[in-house]
């Protein structure tokens, strides 16, 4: 009885995956191909993304789309293949409080930005988003922010989710998540001068 129960189970999850291979593959292949410039990494990362997806299936609660889901799996696949070759300088934020207190730390008591020396750079680069080695930073600084800020950020310029519906996901009020929104951003400004304008 159990082996039955087992193989119907799986029966179930490979019907699913392969409903999901045909409705995302494009997109997740595109985006590989976007933040790796590189097509066989590309497949290979997707070709990932779904075996991973399948192994862990029983975790898929569908609190979130399975689009959401599966490309929370490729966004993490990505890093993983950045973080292999890279000598990536975390800025060591392990929550939301630390984010909260190294972003107030980058204006002065008239709440002007700190100058650090790297002002002209931001204007000097128009076309960074074009640079297949500054998408490789971005996404690794992406990673490093605190688990909430990452998945606003991920959800509303990655997704193109509405801000309403990222507020009733993550359970937050309007406020909150422009909050969360501008010191993420901070973050990304900080980490990238670190590893990328700064290198």
């Amino acid at each position: 009885m159990e082996d039955t129960q087992q193989q119907q189970k799986q029966q179930q999850h490979q019907e699913k995956i392969t409903m999901w291979v045909e409705s995302f593959s494009d997109d997740l292949y595109s985006w590989a191909l976007y933040k790796t410039n590189d097509k066989l990494v590309a497949e290979d990362l997707v070709q990932d993304t779904f075996f991973a997806a399948f192994k862990s299936l029983d975790s898929f609660r569908e609190e979130s789309t399975a689009k959401t889901w599966i490309f929370k799996i490729l966004n993490n696949k990505i890093i993983d293949h950045y973080r292999k070759s890279s000598r990536f300088k975390k800025i060591s934020v392990h929550n939301e409080e630390e984010g909260i207190i190294l972003t107030n730390g980058l204006f002065d008591k008239h709440n002007n930005w700190n100058p650090n020396g790297l002002e002209d750079k931001w204007e000097q680069d128009e076309h960074l988003l074009d640079n297949t080695d500054f998408n490789k930073i971005m996404s690794l600084c992406m990673d490093d922010l605190p688990t909430p800020w990452r998945t606003a950020v991920s959800w509303k310029y990655y997704l193109e989710r509405e801000a309403g519906e990222i507020c009733q996901e993550l359970n937050i009020t309007p406020s909150n998540y422009w909050q969360i929104i501008h010191r993420a951003k901070l973050l990304l400004k900080k980490c990238l001068e670190k590893n990328w304008f700064g290198k």
